[in-house]
């Protein structure tokens, strides 16, 4: 039975508590039930090992077939079909795929809100904001890959480090993106459009874990775990070479390197775990000062940049 006592606690608290609940609440409830059924059972057909996986293949084949479905999608080029299929699958490998083994579990598919996102561009007038708003819609797909190609100087399909540097306000330092490198799966020295958007998704979702993960794992230089003093510097100290380069007086390293650690407050005194970074709340901001200059001068013009907001 699905509508159990449980629920109904479930949907009267969320009233008031009244001990009744309101015909238009048990109605979306039994709606958001047949939906989940019937995306399950959609999702199942693509599942040809029938355990309860979809591959990367798996889920390119589910929304390709979903994509003339979305009335917010009637005016996307066939030509691109293929790139925006790929954009899509993307966010979910990289969100429910964490330990990178090429799969996502079905169950996590359906309770994650990414589903419900991709078919909210069933609405044939979606408002443009909200459009922007969502990975999944044409606006945002355009958008990722209008950048990879305007980066893509040599137009040879594949972003060089140097093409990289450019991206977003161009302040990624030499370090991180020597260590993106390193990290990623590139050809010959280059990366190709799947491995541009895991880096899109971290830096875009940085308050994410599974976006906070993926930059622990660039920034732990050795593999050892966790962020010590000597790591930190090592990317800290291409940020200060950026701000003589920009005609600024580079900040002092230990004053930073205490902020972050004060900021974090991590369980072993002189270390930083992803653990740390993600229980903190504030692993977004500490990432950020060190992999780009703009991040960096956003922390240190917080105040300021809070007071113009008010301002405005």
């Amino acid at each position: 039975p699905y509508f159990t006592a449980e629920v109904f606690g479930r949907l009267q608290a969320a009233e008031g508590g009244l001990g009744r609940v309101k015909g238009v609440s048990l109605f979306n409830y039994v709606m958001r039930r047949v939906w989940l059924q019937q995306t399950r059972i959609g999702l199942s057909l693509y599942d040809v090992t029938g355990q309860g996986y979809l591959t990367e293949q798996d889920l390119e084949g589910y929304i390709a077939e979903l994509v003339p479905s979305l009335a917010a999608l009637d005016g996307l080029d066939s030509s691109f079909t293929s790139f925006y299929v790929c954009t899509a699958v993307r966010k979910f490998l990289f969100f429910l795929d964490p330990l990178r083994v090429g799969r996502v579990r079905i169950r996590d598919v359906l309770s994650c809100s990414f589903l419900d996102d991709l078919l909210e561009l069933r609405e044939e007038d979606l408002p443009m904001e909200i459009q922007e708003q969502n990975w999944f819609s044409a606006a945002s797909a355009l958008r990722v890959y209008g950048q990879y190609l305007n980066l893509d100087r040599d137009h040879n399909g594949m972003l060089s480090i140097n093409e990289l540097a450019g991206y977003g306000s161009g302040t990624l330092t030499r370090a991180f993106l020597q260590r993106v490198f390193q990290q990623c799966l590139t050809y010959e020295g280059e990366m190709d459009y799947k491995t541009y958007l895991d880096l899109v998704l971290a830096l875009e979702n940085r308050r994410q874990p599974a976006a906070l993960a993926y930059l622990f794992r660039v920034l732990d230089i050795n593999s050892q775990g966790y962020l010590d003093a000597f790591t930190l510097n090592y990317f800290f100290k291409a940020i200060q070479e950026q701000m003589v380069a920009h005609g600024a007086e580079p900040v002092n390293f230990d004053d930073v390197k205490d902020e972050i650690f004060d900021m974090i407050r991590p369980e072993h005194p002189y270390r930083i775990t992803l653990q740390d970074l993600v229980r903190s709340g504030h692993g977004h901001t500490a990432v950020s000062i060190l992999l780009e200059l703009h991040g960096f001068w956003a922390y240190e013009n917080r105040e300021a940049l809070a007071a113009a907001g008010d301002h405005a």
